[in-house]
């Protein structure tokens, strides 16, 4: 029986050293020959999943959260922010003097001053995922994609993520946009480094219900892998949710198998377990 498999990116296949394990790439590669199909399913944009990760060999992507879906080079879904919604969250970061990107498809485009301004913010965000050396990263060596100095009203945005100078900013911003979906990552709760802003009703499970519509499958052939409380939806609607030994402590409570580590061969080890491989 051919099952679909759904991975989270972060935590789940790319350890917080932006390394992918080799056993990882052994489980996808003999869980794929073994004629599964397996989908990343991710907070980043198409933009960000470099050529490491469709080198292993996917079958398509579920990205922004959500809000795009392709398989085998085919869109299925990709919602976007309106113009009118792009500019008016633009405008009001410039305001409150807060540094942004725009994760788009086509690229990530930083605001003025985010190379400088997000500096610390992101190597607080690195350190916080165990990297060393924190000191010596840069914007640049973070998001090497990064677009510097383009124009920050586009009209193809997945959403936006903004540096918090503090928790009130992420609180301002779902009064400002109560339309949109606002969140926060880098942190829990206050301790949250960035904020973040996209559309709304967006979700990996609803994303996964789209994409098994187009395939025919059934959900309960499915299987999802995940780390943050942001996948727990997507292991909650697949027939089996698994959680890496690295995740919070929401997503462990409700899954229904625990792994070891992204980092202890956590996925290939689920793979043997469930007979993928």
């Amino acid at each position: 029986m051919v099952k679909v498999v759904f991975l989270d990116v972060d935590g789940t296949l790319v350890d917080y050293h932006n390394r992918i394990p080799e056993s990882a790439i052994k489980a996808i590669r003999q869980a794929r020959q073994n004629g599964h199909l397996v989908y990343i399913s991710t907070g980043r944009s198409k933009s960000e999943v470099y050529s490491e990760i469709w080198d292993i060999g996917l079958d398509g992507m579920i990205g922004g959260n959500g809000s795009y879906v392709e398989d085998h080079g085919q869109v299925i879904m990709h919602q976007v922010l309106s113009k009118e919604d792009s500019k008016n969250i633009v405008d009001w970061l410039k305001a409150r003097n807060l540094e942004f990107y725009l994760e788009s498809n086509s690229g990530l485009y930083a605001s003025q001053n985010f190379e400088e301004v997000g500096r610390p913010t992101v190597q607080a965000y690195s350190k916080s995922k165990g990297k060393e050396d924190v000191e010596h990263i840069t914007v640049r060596t973070a998001f090497p994609e990064m677009i510097f100095g383009a124009d920050v009203y586009r009209d193809d945005l997945n959403k936006v993520s903004f540096v918090l100078n503090s928790y009130q900013d992420h609180l301002d911003s779902k009064k400002a946009f109560p339309h949109l979906k606002a969140g926060t990552w880098g942190g829990v709760g206050e301790t949250a480094l960035f904020g973040d802003l996209g559309v709304e009703n967006i979700t990996k499970a609803h994303a996964i219900e789209v994409l098994l519509d187009h395939l025919g499958a059934s959900k309960e052939d499915t299987f999802a892998f995940g780390d943050a409380k942001i996948d727990i939806p997507m292991l909650d609607y697949c027939e089996v949710g698994v959680a890496m030994g690295n995740g919070g402590p929401e997503i462990k409570a409700m899954a229904d198998y625990i792994t070891d580590d992204v980092e202890e061969d956590g996925l290939w080890k689920a793979f043997v377990h469930f007979g993928l491989v």
